[in-house]
């Protein structure tokens, strides 16, 4: 049986990072992720990503900016991905099949009216926003969101989100590893879905979202 083709975006940093795309690998070589992987994509030349690339004996691909609708198109063609995941990718997308597109995201995208994302919600930043929020009294949990994209950050249709408890003793950092934790036990399951047609849109209204009956998912307010 064919499997479909996903190309994984990934940055990473110049020191590290990549966990996410060697987590849908792994899952890939033990048949969780039903998927041909054909490449993973970095902003970082030579970092976590390309480090993790090499171990694992899947294609790199550096790109530099400018980040640009018509060298996203170029890369994914030539690639000949049928589908693209953004793991850790910081770089607003732009140009690519909104059907065919997806991210997760490390926070809940359904809280406090979306407040978790968007422009310079990322990493460290991202989770000393909960935390905050967290010891203010606002929220009692965070989680991760993951969602279909399109041309604005963190705004495409959510698909699936986990929620994590939290505490007022835990750091920004300790709630990342939470999330963290969470995202690899449930990504390549979900990406095994979306990729598979199980989740779906037609990458114009959110109100054509298509998921499984009985599907444990928030969808955010649009």
């Amino acid at each position: 049986m064919k499997k479909p083709k996903l190309i994984i975006f990934a940055s990473g940093s110049k020191d590290g990072g990549g966990s996410g795309f060697e987590n849908l690998v792994l899952a890939q070589k033990k048949g969780i992720l039903e998927a041909e992987i054909v490449a993973v994509v970095s902003n970082n030349e030579n970092g976590g990503v390309r480090e993790k690339a090499d171990y694992l004996g899947v294609r790199f691909i550096y790109f530099p900016k400018p980040w640009s609708a018509e060298f996203y198109q170029s890369i994914v063609e030539n690639s000949g991905a049928e589908w693209v995941a953004l793991s850790g990718w910081l770089k607003l997308v732009k140009g690519l099949d909104q059907r065919k597109t997806f991210n997760i995201h490390p926070a809940l995208l359904s809280q406090l009216n979306g407040r978790f994302g968007g422009v310079g919600m990322y990493g460290h930043h991202v989770h000393e926003a909960v935390r905050k929020s967290l010891y203010s009294g606002e929220i009692s949990e965070s989680g991760f969101s993951m969602h279909f994209v399109t041309d604005e950050y963190d705004r495409g249709p959510v698909f699936f989100e986990f929620r994590v408890p939290i505490s007022k003793e835990m750091t920004s950092e300790e709630i990342g590893l939470a999330v963290n934790s969470a995202e690899h036990g449930w990504q390549p399951k979900i990406t095994n879905m979306v990729i598979h047609n199980n989740i779906s849109w037609d990458g114009k209204s959110p109100n054509s979202l298509v998921v499984p009956n009985g599907f444990a998912y928030l969808p955010r307010k649009v």
